[in-house]
């Protein structure tokens, strides 16, 4: 294994780094900005539905894979960052809450761009037989980002709206930073062999592939396995600070929790999905941590929101959600498709997630504060849902190559 390529699935992978670090730096913020600016669940609900979490990175998504299967990934990886830092400005600098929409809408638009073109050349360039282990590197920077900021968050909860905005400001940083360091990085030799064997018509002819019975099969079932797992994630990653707030646990609890579950994802995605994801059957790994989501989630829904079941589920969710659907959407969604219209295919299948995910957060203030045993049941029938699902249709193409794989299901 050559060490550019594990530093190119790292610089690939920070988007997800700054993805995940938007959402949960715009969840420690929604208790400062209902306070300062009167803000009802509504409104917390439209921040949420159209947050860096929701349809602005499903619609960035579709755009961004589209591009990337036209003009290639490097395009896109090295300038949404730029577009990414702009609308960050407008969080960092926001003085009205519209303006706080508007920065969550342009900081969504940036990162949904980025994750086909990232996950397409993080696949596209991984060893064969190391594709997960790859794969999993973005994983962590997706559990990292949440890591870094929750704990910031914890030693500045007495900054006030500073805080929030050196949480931002450290954002908006790392995605300037990482368009230099990426002006480095080649494009994908797949994606290039690609256009050659066409002449440069690889996208537009396979265009109608994407809507083959086969390939369509596949957005479907991601769509639904991840889609319904993410109403779940989406909850989890940018309603969690709010609601321990608004239950009135311990002021601790509403940082140091959710960055317990992202450290222990992490601790999760390095110990065994890098490490078996490769090896073994990838539904039997799926299965056993669908089950888990599906034990930790239902304690919630059981027990309440109370201290010692939020500790509970906090590690169950934690160790699951390592090996889970996110880690193996990302690998899938890459294996699933050619070349051509790989990008494309992630990106819509993204948008689909997403753009579901901000319909759902649009109701989850409200049913929260109504009734959040109603809310914790739902949200464990989504999760037995996406379970169902994965088990029925996983693949398992652990060690092929990206061209076997799209062989064997022409």
């Amino acid at each position: 294994m050559s060490d550019h390529k594990w530093r190119n699935t790292i610089l690939a992978g920070l988007a997800n780094y700054i993805d995940a670090g938007s959402i949960v730096a715009g969840s420690v913020a929604l208790g400062l900005w209902k306070s300062e600016y009167g803000l009802s669940d509504g409104f917390i609900g439209l921040i949420g539905a159209f947050s860096a979490n929701a349809i602005s990175a499903g619609i960035g998504a579709l755009i961004g894979g589209i591009l990337c299967d036209r003009f290639g990934r490097k395009r896109i990886y090295q300038y949404d960052m730029l577009f990414y830092a702009f609308g960050m400005l407008w969080l960092l600098f926001a003085s009205a809450p519209w303006m706080i929409v508007l920065g969550f809408v342009l900081v969504g638009l940036a990162v949904g761009a980025d994750i086909p073109a990232s996950w397409s050349l993080i696949a596209e360039q991984a060893p064969d037989k190391q594709r997960g282990a790859h794969s999993g590197v973005a994983q962590l920077l997706w559990y990292l980002g949440p890591v870094a900021v929750l704990v910031a968050a914890y030693f500045m909860k007495d900054w006030g709206m500073l805080g929030m905005q050196i949480l931002f400001g450290h954002l908006l940083l790392l995605a300037l930073a990482l368009t230099f360091l990426r002006a480095r990085m080649q494009e994908s030799q797949r994606w290039e062999e690609s256009q050659a064997a066409s002449k440069g018509h690889a996208w537009r002819d396979n265009w109608k592939q994407l809507f083959s019975p086969a390939y369509l099969g596949s957005m479907l079932f991601l769509a639904a396995m991840y889609g319904l797992w993410n109403l779940w994630a989406g909850y989890n990653g940018f309603f969690t600070p709010y609601l321990i707030e608004q239950n009135h646990l311990p002021a601790w609890t509403a940082t140091l929790l959710p960055a317990s579950y992202f450290l222990i994802g992490m601790v999760s995605i390095l110990t065994i999905f890098m490490t078996l994801s490769d090896k073994v059957n990838q539904r039997l790994l799926f299965g056993i941590s669908a089950v888990m989501h599906i034990f930790g989630m239902a304690l919630l829904a059981i027990f309440g929101f109370k201290l010692e079941i939020v500790i509970a589920h906090v590690l169950i969710m934690g160790v699951a959600g390592g090996f889970g659907a996110q880690s193996f959407f990302q690998l899938w969604s890459a294996e699933l498709f050619p070349t051509a219209i790989r990008s494309t295919a992630q990106g819509a299948t993204f948008a689909i997630v997403r753009i579901g995910l901000g319909i759902w957060s649009l109701a989850v203030p409200t049913l929260a504060a109504g009734n959040f045993t109603l809310l914790a049941w739902i949200l464990t029938g989504f999760l037995v849902a996406s379970a169902v699902i994965g088990l029925i249709w996983a693949p398992s193409n652990q060690g092929k190559s990206l061209e076997q794989i799209a062989g064997e299901r022409a």
